[in-house]
């Protein structure tokens, strides 16, 4: 009998809501129906107070996040600072959220700083050292070993070519100004294919080489030894490198508090090789050191894309 009441009085509590709406509209007025079956979602900034650092997505996420959460950790406890690793799904999307202000700390090759710096302010704090020292770095073009059509740059007129990405420095841009030096144009080849899919780009181009796909691919130097536990690099050979640019950037938004800017490039300058703890950050990282940087050093950067006709604006 309880359960009976109960239900009368559920039925009677709607149909006096309904009742109520109803009378709620004037003479003149049309109800607006309402599908409660379509949602829009409400992007809303998780931990506002928390400060984003992304890495440009040219390795897989996993990669990414093993070379870069010591470092994230270590600037947190450096600097007190609420830091957070997020990890935007393609160049692209890195480029966009930068510029949508969903990302504080950009750390990305020198043509996206180039790129956002243009686009959206960017400021530069400081850029990487590679691991053999030098603070510059370079692209390579690779193919199979076993491949005799191919011994030199010229060799690659009419040939498949996959890259990293459309935006990558190494992985394609530095590529495409040494062919440009050789007389080769984009229309020169049978065709350029990017890596498809998010992060793990770098890689894909390797295994896309290796797996007969295409007759060259391009990557930055350093990516062999990434996928060194999954195939036999002795098979891929080095065909040409090009020459040298400067290296990844770390930089902030425009309308970055620059008191909070200070703390985290004094953090990296800070990292020292010779510091045990330090140098566990510096290898995860697969970089030797952090150095001051400044936005005229990208001039070179900007000369390539003009040569090449890599738009900044887009």
């Amino acid at each position: 009998m309880s359960t009976a009441r109960a239900t009368v009085k559920k039925n009677l509590f709607f149909s006096l809501m309904l009742l109520v709406v109803v009378c709620s509209c004037g003479r003149d007025e049309t109800p607006i129906p309402v599908d409660m079956s379509v949602r829009t979602e409400t992007t809303i900034r998780q931990n506002s107070g928390d400060i984003t650092f992304a890495y440009l997505p040219q390795y897989s996420h996993r990669t990414s996040y093993q070379r870069q959460n010591p470092l994230v950790e270590y600037l947190k406890k450096e600097t007190g600072l609420s830091i957070r690793q997020i990890y935007p799904e393609t160049f692209d999307e890195h480029v966009t959220m930068f510029g949508q202000g969903k990302i504080d700390i950009s750390f990305s090759n020198p043509f996206i700083y180039a790129k956002i710096a243009h686009l959206y302010g960017a400021r530069a704090l400081a850029r990487t050292v590679e691991r053999d020292g030098r603070k510059d770095f370079r692209g390579q073009i690779i193919c199979r070993r076993d491949n005799q059509q191919i011994r030199s740059i010229e060799d690659c007129r009419g040939k498949r070519w996959i890259a990293t990405d459309p935006a990558s420095a190494g992985g394609y841009l530095f590529a495409l100004g040494l062919f440009y030096d050789h007389g080769i144009k984009r229309g020169d080849f049978a065709q350029i294919d990017f890596a498809p899919g998010s992060g793990g780009k770098q890689e894909k181009v390797v295994l896309s080489v290796y797996a007969g796909k295409y007759d060259i691919g391009s990557i930055r130097e350093g990516t062999l030894e990434v996928v060194s536990d999954r195939i036999d690099i002795r098979e891929i050979r080095v065909l040409a490198s090009t020459p040298w640019y400067p290296g990844w950037v770390y930089a902030v938004r425009r309308d970055f508090d620059p008191a909070v800017a200070q703390k985290v490039k004094e953090a990296l300058i800070k990292l020292d090789r010779n510091n045990p703890e330090h140098k566990k950050i510096l290898d995860s990282a697969n970089i030797s050191g952090v150095v001051l940087s400044d936005d005229r050093e990208f001039d070179p950067i900007r000369k390539l894309a003009a040569k090449i006709g890599s738009d900044l604006n887009h």
